[in-house]
C-alpha cells in the first residue's frame, strides 16, 4: 500500500511540475477552466460532459507526455541530432492533432447550444 501511495505522489509531482514549468500546460488548463464555466452556463448533458472531460484529459495528458519526451531528449545533451528533432517534433505534433480535435469537438458541442441562446 505504501508503494502505491508513493507512486501516486510521484504522478501528482509530475503533473504539478508540468504545470509549473510548461507554458502550454498552463494554457490548456486555463482553456479547460473556461470550457467548464461555459459548459455550466449552457447546461451540458451528462454525455456532453463526459466527452468534454475525456477530451480535456487527453490534451493535457499528451502535453505531459510531450514534456517528458522533450526532457528525456534534452537529458542526452544540447547537440542537435535529427532523431532528437524528430522525437520532439512528433510529440508536439501529437498534442497539436489532439488540440485541433478538441476544438472541433468543442465547436460541435457548444455552437448549437450558444446558437439556441441567441
Amino acid at each position: 500500500m505504501k508503494k502505491l501511495l508513493k507512486s501516486f505522489g510521484y504522478a501528482f509531482a509530475g503533473i504539478w511540475s508540468g504545470f509549473r514549468t510548461q507554458r502550454n500546460i498552463k494554457i490548456h488548463v486555463a482553456v479547460a477552466l473556461l470550457v467548464f464555466i461555459l459548459g455550466a452556463i449552457v447546461s451540458l448533458t451528462r454525455m456532453e460532459w463526459m466527452i468534454v472531460i475525456i477530451v480535456i484529459c487527453a490534451v493535457i495528458s499528451l502535453e505531459l507526455i510531450n514534456t517528458a519526451i522533450e526532457a528525456a531528449v534534452d537529458m542526452h545533451g544540447t547537440k542537435r541530432h535529427p532523431l532528437a528533432k524528430l522525437a520532439k517534433d512528433t510529440a508536439a505534433g501529437a498534442v497539436l492533432v489532439m488540440s485541433i480535435g478538441a476544438v472541433l469537438i468543442g465547436l460541435l458541442i457548444f455552437l448549437p447550444k450558444l446558437y439556441s441562446l441567441l
